[in-house]
């Protein structure tokens, strides 16, 4: 049976989340230049429509998403760190104490690491090391961001061809997804990356409690083999993503 069918026969109560690198916009080179893929926007508000909730749920910050995304869409940035519901933005818990410090950590890094070729962004209240234009500078990445956790608190995350600096908030995927799928009776997960993997686990956990659960995963560049293993369902590329996303409408 098609684990979508049941989806599509629950979608007035059911939650439909996306990811957004490489699930709604093809990856890039260079992070900044990333932008969901044309029909994006039309088919996410006449989901809206029609579904009991849509939602992405993305690394990238809440301001980003918004720039290329409809009002009416609801955003969660940075990990569950920061959201935008109904129009509303919020901060999870005590993130925004941070600020100063991820600033403070941007700067080093600029100075530190940014000459190898690493690409240092400030999320706000986080900050993302780039080396997909330097693998070679992985390493170098990788060390530097350890030292600089150790020295102030904030958590090291692994993403695509980059590495994340966070604060110490306990929020991720997972934790959106089972909160935001409250009062649902269905819920499906669209994601290729590592970093999604906290969602498909929610959905096992939401699963378990009686709701219908459809684990999407993309296939990238940058598919985690766990996610694609986990998965109930495989889509090729942004577009097959977006294909899925229509044929809910």
């Amino acid at each position: 049976m098609d684990p979508l069918d049941a989806l599509r026969r629950e979608l007035a109560t059911a939650g439909v989340f996306v990811d957004f690198d490489g699930t709604l916009s093809p990856i890039v080179t260079r992070a900044a230049d990333a932008r969901p893929l044309p029909g994006v926007a039309g088919v996410l508000l006449e989901l809206t429509g029609v579904a009991g909730r849509v939602a992405v749920v993305s690394g990238r910050p809440v301001s980003y998403l918004a720039e290329h995304l409809p009002d009416a869409i609801e955003l969660h940035g940075l990990y569950g760190l920061e959201a935008r519901i109904d129009g509303d933005a919020r901060e999870r818990g005590d993130a925004a104490r941070w600020r100063p410090v991820v600033d403070a950590v941007v700067a080093e890094a600029a100075e530190a690491i940014g000459s190898s070729g690493v690409d240092v962004e400030h999320k706000g209240l986080s900050l993302t090391l780039h080396f997909r234009r330097v693998p070679a500078a992985e390493d170098d990445a990788a060390i530097w961001a350890g030292e600089a956790a150790a020295r102030t608190g904030l958590h090291v995350r692994a993403a695509k061809m980059s590495l994340e600096l966070h604060p110490p908030v306990s929020v991720d995927k997972g934790t959106v997804v089972e909160e935001r799928s409250e009062g649902l009776t269905a819920v499906a997960y669209v994601g290729d990356d590592l970093g999604d993997l906290p969602a498909f686990e929610a959905l096992d956990r939401l699963a378990a409690r009686g709701l219908h659960a459809v684990r999407v995963a993309v296939r990238t560049p940058d598919l985690s083999d766990e996610l694609s293993a986990r998965a109930d369902h495989l889509v090729d590329g942004p577009d097959g993503a977006l294909a899925l996303l229509r044929s809910l409408c």
